[in-house]
C-alpha cells in the first residue's frame, strides 16, 4: 500500500468500522441498485434521456484506468456522450491510499472541476505517484486550491468515508478489479457487466445495438 500521509491513513482507518467482514459472495451479484447514486453524489456526463447508460468504476492511481481514460474515453465522449446517445457515470473505487487521496481532491474541488481533476490525475500518474502527497498537492494547487484548503481536504474523514462507502457498495455489485464497466439500455430492466475488451470497438459492439 502506498503511504500517502499519516492523516490520510487515519481517515482510512476511521472508515474500517463501517465495514464488517463481507458475507459469503452470492453466485450472481444483485445489480438492481446500481442506478442508485453514491452517497457523495453522482458524477454524470451526457443527457439524462440517453438510451444507454454506462457506469465505470475506476481508481485514480490505477494504470489500466488511466489507459482507458486516455485512449478509450475520448472517443466514447465524442461519439456517444456529447451526442446524447450515452449517459456516462464515473464512480470511485480506490485500490490504495494514493487512489483515495486523488478522489478526495476531486471531491473537494467544485463539481464542475471534478472531471478536470480526474483527467489531471490520469494524465500525470507517472509524475505524482512516486510521491503522492506532494504530487496531489501540486495538482490541487493547479486546480485552484490553496495549501490550506488542500490540507483540510486530505484530512477530511467525511470525504474519505463517503468514497470508501461507494467502494464497499461496488464490491456488492461484484466489482473486484478496475476498471469495471456496466451497461444498460433504456429498454432493459437491469445493468449488465461489460465483459468485452476495454477498447472503443468493444464498447461500440455492445452500445450500438442498444441504440436501436
Amino acid at each position: 500500500m502506498i503511504q500517502l500521509s499519516r492523516r490520510l491513513l487515519l481517515a482510512s482507518a476511521a472508515t474500517a468500522a463501517l465495514f464488517p467482514a463481507a458475507a459469503m459472495a452470492q453466485d450472481a451479484p444483485d445489480l438492481s441498485k446500481l442506478a442508485e447514486p453514491p452517497a457523495n453524489g453522482e458524477v454524470a456526463e451526457g443527457s439524462a434521456d440517453a438510451k444507454v447508460t454506462v457506469i465505470e468504476y475506476a481508481s485514480a492511481s490505477c494504470p489500466h484506468c488511466a489507459d482507458f481514460f486516455l485512449n478509450v474515453y475520448p472517443a466514447l465522449k465524442k461519439d456517444y456522450i456529447d451526442t446524447g446517445k450515452v449517459r456516462f457515470l464515473f464512480r470511485e473505487f480506490p485500490h490504495n491510499d494514493a487512489g483515495l487521496g486523488g478522489f478526495m481532491i476531486a471531491r473537494c474541488a467544485p463539481p464542475d472541476k471534478y472531471m478536470g481533476v480526474i483527467g489531471a490525475l490520469f494524465k500525470t500518474q507517472a509524475t505524482w505517484m512516486p510521491n503522492p502527497l506532494e504530487g496531489l498537492k501540486a495538482i490541487a494547487l493547479q486546480a485552484g486550491f490553496t495549501e490550506q484548503s488542500f490540507n483540510d481536504c486530505i484530512k477530511n474523514v467525511d470525504v474519505a468515508q463517503k468514497i470508501l462507502e461507494e467502494r464497499k457498495r461496488a464490491e456488492g455489485f461484484g466489482v473486484t478489479g478496475i476498471p469495471t464497466i456496466f451497461i444498460k439500455g433504456s429498454s432493459e430492466a437491469a445493468f449488465k457487466r461489460y465483459e468485452g475488451d476495454h477498447t472503443i470497438e468493444g464498447l461500440k459492439a455492445v452500445i450500438d445495438p442498444l441504440l436501436g
